[in-house]
């Protein structure tokens, strides 16, 4: 099949790189340089999302916010203006359910069919094609991509209508975001106290409680290594987007709001380009 990923950003380039070993693949970025890097892979690299979907089967979106997915979708020279038959648009950005629902509907009035697939697990997992894909749209749909979206993710949830993979996405997040807040503050307090913060993550990790992020991440926090996976900058973003749909299903979710004004500050002190949970290096400012 002819594969299109919009987005060569740390998660774009990886799942363009995987999906490559089986298909052919061919990538927009709306600075150039960045899709540059992947033509030694293989990658061919397009001068529009027209021209791209006029090439491509599956389009794979994976870009900042809902106001660049309709920039690249609707936009001049955007994905509905190479518009063939059987084309499908799928979704790999973190937005919000009610943004994602609107986009589908233009879309499919455009004759042009969408799911969203927004994904948990960073680079390195979709290279080794472990990612969890949360698929929101048409089951039938979702089928006729299944060939490729297996390629990087190791299970799939189908969850229901357009937007449902989107809301479990940021229900997810919220969660990651809050995680990375909780450990560093017990590095912190475990340092205060006199004690080796990597002694805490041994103690944590030999209980119930440890998680991938207190054994993956965890000691690189605690010495302070921040080398971005997912930028901190992004978190912040999607604890906008995390606000906004819990105020509109009138959720209410008071530490996701601390959160982000934490990630905010954050941003502030320039730490968005670095991992998120560079968010320890704010915290240890204000200690």
């Amino acid at each position: 099949m002819n594969v299109g990923i919009i987005g060569t950003g740390l998660l774009g380039s990886a799942i363009a790189r995987r999906i490559a070993t089986e298909h052919k693949v061919h990538v927009y970025n709306r600075t150039r340089s960045k899709a540059e890097l992947l033509k030694k892979s293989g990658i061919q690299v397009e001068d529009s999302p027209m021209a791209l979907a006029k090439k491509c089967d599956i389009i794979i979106t994976i870009v900042k916010d809902a106001q660049a997915i309709e920039e690249i979708s609707f936009g001049k020279n955007g994905i509905i203006h190479g518009k063939h038959d059987s084309l499908i648009v799928a979704d790999m950005s973190t937005i919000s359910p009610i943004s994602s629902r609107k986009i589908a509907k233009k879309f499919s009035d455009n004759g042009i069919s969408m799911i969203d697939t927004p994904v948990m697990g960073g680079p390195s997992f979709a290279e080794k094609g472990q990612m969890v894909l949360m698929v929101g749209g048409k089951k039938e749909t979702y089928q006729k991509c299944k060939q490729v979206l297996d390629l990087i993710g190791e299970k799939t949830f189908h969850l229901g209508e357009n937007g449902a993979g989107h809301a479990m996405k940021l229900a997810m997040n919220s969660q990651i975001a809050i995680l990375a807040l909780s450990i560093s503050e017990g590095i912190i307090l475990a340092k205060k106290s006199g004690l080796d913060p990597m002694t805490f993550l041994e103690v944590l990790n030999s209980t119930y409680f440890k998680t991938g992020m207190s054994v993956n991440k965890g000691p690189k926090m605690a010495k302070g290594q921040f080398e971005p996976s997912f930028f901190l900058k992004m978190m912040q973003k999607d604890l906008d987007e995390i606000d906004y749909t819990a105020k509109e299903f009138g959720a209410n979710m008071p530490m996701s709001k601390i959160a982000n004004q934490i990630y905010k500050k954050a941003i502030n002190e320039g730490l968005g380009e670095m991992d998120y949970t560079a968010i320890l290096a704010h915290l240890e400012q204000s200690n």
